[in-house]
C-alpha cells in the first residue's frame, strides 16, 4: 500500500488510500489577497499567524506556506521571506508543512529551516524543473507534488497528463526517488468551462493509483471556479473524488460545508474506524435554524488562487 509520510519536529502524517483524507490548509497564500501580501511585506504577519491556527483549528491535516507576495525579483525577495513564514507557522503549531513556491531557490531555503519532513509543493514535467527541483528533492528526503503539466501547458486530453505525471514519476526514479514520494496532481479543470471535467478527473485518479500507485492531490476550489455557490459544489466534489482514489487536497479547511464532506468520506470509506473522528466532532452538533445567519466561521472569506503562470487555474479565489 502507498504511503507517504510527512512530519513537524513533533507530528507524523501518512498520506495514503487507506488512511484519513489529508487536507492541506491553503489560507497562507498572499496569491490574489492583496491585503495579506502588503502585510508580509511590511514584516506584519498577524493575519499569517491567525491563518494557520483557524485551519488548524477547523481540521487541516496540513499547512501549505507560500510567500509569493510579487513577481518582481521573485528569487531576491521570496526566498527570506519564506524562510520567515516557515519559521513563524512551524512555531506556532505542530502540524506538518507544505513549502509552495515556484521559486528554486525559495524552496531549497525553506527546505533548509523546515523541521520535520515537509512536502515540496511542486514540481513539473518541465526539463528545467525537473533538473533544478528533483536533486533537491533527493538531497533532503522530502516528498514532492507533481503537477501534470510541461513545456506544453495544461492539456485539456486527460491522457496526456497523465503521461506527464508517469514522465515525473519515471525521471524521479532516476534520482532514485520511490513513487511513494510522489504527490500527483491532476489537475483539475473548472466544471463551469469543461463540462467533463469531474468525469476527466475521476478516471485520471483511478489510473494514477492502479497504473502509477502513486498518491494524489488538487487545488480543489478550481472545480467550482466561477460558478455561484461554489462550496456546494466543492462539497460535493469530495466524496466523489475520494471515491476515486484522491488522498490529499489543498483546500480551505475553514469551510464547515467542505470539512463536513470530507469528514462524512472518511466514515463511508472506512479511514475514521467506528467513526470515532465523526462524534467526536459532531456529538454536540446542533443543526443552524432555516434562515439563521451563518456561523462566525462560516462567512465567506476570499480564498487565496495559486501562483502565477499556468499554475494559477488550480485555485480560483472565492
Amino acid at each position: 500500500m502507498t504511503r507517504t509520510v510527512v512530519a513537524s519536529a513533533t507530528k507524523e502524517i501518512i498520506i495514503g488510500f487507506d488512511q484519513p483524507f489529508c487536507v492541506i490548509g491553503e489560507r497562507i497564500n498572499p496569491t490574489g489577497r492583496k491585503k495579506l501580501a502588503a502585510e508580509m511585506v511590511e514584516g506584519n504577519f498577524e493575519t499569517v499567524k491567525a491563518d494557520a491556527l483557524a485551519q488548524v483549528a477547523a481540521g487541516a491535516t496540513m499547512l501549505d506556506v507560500n510567500a509569493g507576495v510579487t513577481a518582481v525579483n521573485p528569487n531576491e525577495t521570496e526566498p527570506p521571506l519564506l524562510v520567515k513564514t516557515i519559521e513563524i507557522v512551524q512555531g506556532l503549531t505542530d502540524v506538518p508543512l507544505s513549502i509552495d513556491s515556484s521559486v528554486t531557490a525559495a524552496i531549497q531555503a525553506g527546505l533548509e529551516v523546515a523541521k520535520g519532513r515537509p512536502l515540496v509543493n511542486s514540481v513539473t514535467g518541465e526539463e528545467e524543473k525537473l533538473e533544478a527541483i528533483l536533486p533537491l528533492i533527493k538531497k533532503y528526503d522530502v516528498p514532492v507534488v507533481a503537477i501534470s503539466n510541461d513545456e506544453t501547458g495544461i492539456s485539456e486530453d486527460p491522457d496526456v497528463r497523465f503521461a506527464v505525471a508517469k514522465k515525473i514519476v519515471e525521471r524521479a526514479a532516476d534520482y532514485g526517488i520511490p513513487a511513494h514520494d510522489i504527490v500527483v496532481d491532476p489537475l483539475v479543470m473548472p466544471i463551469g468551462a469543461m463540462g467533463t471535467a469531474g468525469q476527466q478527473v475521476f478516471r485520471l485518479l483511478r489510473r494514477l493509483r492502479e497504473e502509477l500507485k502513486v498518491n494524489t492531490t488538487c487545488g480543489l476550489s478550481n472545480i467550482s471556479f466561477g460558478l455561484p455557490h461554489r462550496h456546494g459544489i466543492n462539497a460535493g466534489f469530495i466524496p466523489m473524488v475520494i471515491g476515486a482514489g484522491m488522498t490529499s487536497a489543498i483546500m480551505n479547511p475553514c469551510r464547515p460545508q467542505e470539512m463536513e464532506a470530507v469528514r462524512a468520506a472518511n466514515v463511508l470509506n472506512g479511514t475514521d474506524p467506528n467513526c470515532q473522528n465523526w462524534i467526536m466532532t459532531y456529538r454536540d452538533h446542533q443543526p443552524a435554524a432555516a434562515g439563521a445567519a451563518p456561523a462566525s466561521g462560516e462567512a465567506a472569506a476570499p480564498s487565496g488562487g495559486r501562483r502565477r503562470g499556468g499554475r494559477a487555474a488550480r485555485r480560483g479565489a472565492v
